[in-house]
């Protein structure tokens, strides 16, 4: 087994729960790593054997323009469509990060992390 990561990808989204998050947007922050088989692509060198990085960053786009309540949400929907559409992806772990979220305070990011493993 092997890990392929493809970290901080930063788009700016419309998630939220208030009418002003969805309206206005946000930036956001969102770090994949997934789990595969990388044996015959280490032989290989072939692309086609492994996990196409170009694929998950396009997926990653795709999912965070579709507005969400729920970070939560998002970061499903991408773990989904990665392994509806990558083979090779055996587990997957997804950060979305919401960057300066509106909390009343001085706070950074919140983050939710989520990791689900292909049902067999």
């Amino acid at each position: 087994m092997g890990k392929v990561k493809v970290e901080n990808i930063r788009v700016y989204a419309h998630h939220g729960c208030l009418k002003e998050e969805t309206a206005i947007g946000s930036e956001y922050r969102v770090d994949i790593s997934v789990d595969a088989d990388l044996t015959k692509a280490s032989v290989s060198d072939q692309l086609s054997d492994t996990v196409d990085y170009v694929h998950i960053n396009h997926i990653v786009k795709e999912e965070m323009k579709i507005p969400s309540k729920l970070l939560e949400h998002v970061g499903h929907r991408i773990i989904t469509r990665i392994f509806n559409e990558i083979s090779v992806v055996e587990a997957a772990q997804v950060w979305v990060s919401k960057i300066n979220p509106p909390i009343g305070g001085d706070v950074e990011k919140v983050t939710i992390v989520l990791e689900e493993k292909r049902i067999a």
